[in-house]
């Protein structure tokens, strides 16, 4: 019998993973991108002449990467060249006060005592030792695991550990929210800013999000880096990868439909009305493309529907070529709103931009460092705003992108920042939606709000026999590595299952035409 062959839609992270993984295990495998380059959201924008990451900008959790690479008998070391930095992100308010955040606790706990006071400082590191407790809780359990719940949660806990398991769970506060576990570490409400921004890594709010996000702050402890070259080379080594491997990768191959015969999935059809036979297929777009019927009628019943007042955080994009002075920028700077709760009331309740948006900044010429002399040459920034995911309902205005944009770069002017723009790429949620359909706009799936979202996620397997699903929308959740791991879970789940798929379906039944 040949090699069980398998088609994956869409070449970002989740897809990219799931198609290396299946062929190092001898799988023919082929990876089917409408776009004309790999990386999803994770992609590069031309502006004047330059290319800048549009998408994702912070690099962590390489042990996700060293895995995907070492299972694939390659080594991510010599794919892609990494330099950990030792300053997260610089932060700043209108007050003109400033906050360099460090990797070293001990750093940013010297840097918050001068800021807010000794008292701040040694809560910070309480604060540290209770994100560490929550990721060496969670990150064996959920972060790693096949689509976890509550109970499964509740039942490893207590057969590895007892009722100290449990009451470690417990601990985790899963009922607070991470504007509320915050407000029992500082009284200072520029840190609770700070560190309430974590829930935007995966498009939620912090005054909804769950304080198990608090998690993330340990991840950021444990390293980030500064992808040589890019963010967009990670995409390019995972493809690299792929091929290798054995994959074959199509570009410019548009999938309208998942082809099912006999309750499974038994290929895919092109918009050019090629078919494509599969004894499975990868779904790595996001799910609610799916629930939607983007990939045909017969699995748009495979996922749940995310409805709109449950999408995450959409945003307002600004990718530039300048002239950037004043304002010591770092790679990370962070420019926060003086109405931070009224920010995320505007976004998720009124779906509307906020009138007074935090304003993120990479700059993406520059390292941790504290930037030397007064003139520096052209250089790239991608400028972020929050935004609602309505990019398919009656969308935002013309009027309303406009102010929105001129409050984002008059509050970057209120602290010194001066841009002389020579080219701007700008993109809306309206934008958004069109690259990836059924989403609103929304980057990051379902919103991370109250304690039951994270698990609502699908898993790898869909409802229908022979269809995985990978990606930010699934389990374990967004970003660059979290989608990764998506993409090995699904090849994990799909490799489990071939011992079914091989009885159930028999070569010799499969249609369709195959392409080399």
């Amino acid at each position: 019998m040949r090699s069980p062959k398998i088609a994956v839609i869409g070449a970002g992270m989740g897809g990219l993973a799931a198609a290396a993984t299946l062929a190092s295990r001898g799988l023919d495998v082929v990876l089917l991108e409408r776009g004309r380059a790999p990386g999803g959201k994770m992609r590069e924008v031309n502006v004047g002449g330059s290319a800048v990451d549009g998408g994702p900008t912070v690099f962590t959790m390489r042990r996700v990467f060293d895995a995907l690479f070492d299972e694939c008998g390659g080594s991510f070391d010599d794919a892609v060249r990494l330099n950990s930095v030792d300053v997260l992100a610089r932060h700043a308010w209108d007050d003109g006060s400033r906050l360099d955040l460090f990797t070293d606790p001990q750093q940013s706990a010297q840097a918050i005592g001068e800021l807010s006071g000794a008292a701040e400082a040694r809560r910070y590191l309480d604060f540290c030792a209770r994100a560490k407790a929550i990721h060496d809780t969670l990150a064996p359990t959920f972060l790693d695991a096949q689509r976890p719940s509550p109970l499964g949660l509740v039942q490893h806990a207590v057969s590895a550990d007892g009722w100290r398991g449990l009451a470690k769970l417990w601990r985790l506060s899963p009922f607070e929210t991470l504007w509320q576990a915050l407000g029992t570490h500082f009284e200072d409400p520029r840190l609770r800013q700070l560190f309430g921004r974590y829930a935007t890594y995966v498009g939620g709010s912090p005054f909804r999000t769950p304080a198990t996000l608090m998690l993330v702050a340990h991840v950021e402890r444990e390293g980030v880096w500064l992808v040589e070259g890019g963010m967009h080379r990670v995409a390019q080594a995972m493809s690299a990868l792929a091929m290798r491997c054995g994959a074959r990768i199509r570009y410019g191959c548009e999938a309208t439909s998942v082809e099912v015969s006999g309750g499974h999935v038994s290929g895919v059809r092109l918009a050019t009305g090629e078919y494509i036979a599969a004894d499975a297929v990868v779904a790595a777009g996001d799910v609610g493309a799916i629930a939607s019927g983007f990939l045909g009628r017969q699995v748009r019943h495979a996922v749940a529907s995310v409805a709109p007042h449950e999408r995450s955080l959409s945003a307002m994009t600004w990718k530039m070529k300048v002239q950037a002075n004043g304002f010591p920028l770092l790679r990370h700077s962070v420019f926060f709103s003086d109405r931070y709760e009224e920010e995320f009331d505007h976004i998720f309740k009124q779906k509307r931009l906020p009138p007074s948006p935090t304003v993120y900044v990479c700059a993406q010429d520059r390292d941790d460092q504290e930037p030397s002399g007064d003139t520096r040459p052209a250089e790239r920034l991608l400028c972020l705003v929050n935004a609602p995911a309505v990019g398919d309902g009656r969308g935002l205005d013309a009027q309303e992108i406009n102010r929105c944009e001129r409050q984002t770069f008059e509050r970057l002017a209120r602290h010194g920042l001066q841009l002389t723009s020579i080219a701007t790429v700008r993109t809306t949620p309206q934008e958004f939606e069109q690259m990836f359909p059924a989403t609103g706009g929304a980057l990051y799936g379902r919103a991370p709000h109250g304690w039951m979202a994270s698990f609502q996620r699908p898993g790898s397997r869909s409802r229908m026999p022979g269809l995985y699903l990978a990606g930010g929308s699934t389990h374990p959740g967004p970003g660059i590595a979290m989608s990764t791991q998506s993409g090995r879970l699904a090849a994990q789940s799909l490799i489990a299952d071939l011992g079914s798929i091989r009885r159930s379906r028999p070569v010799a039944m499969l249609g369709g035409t195959s392409t080399p």
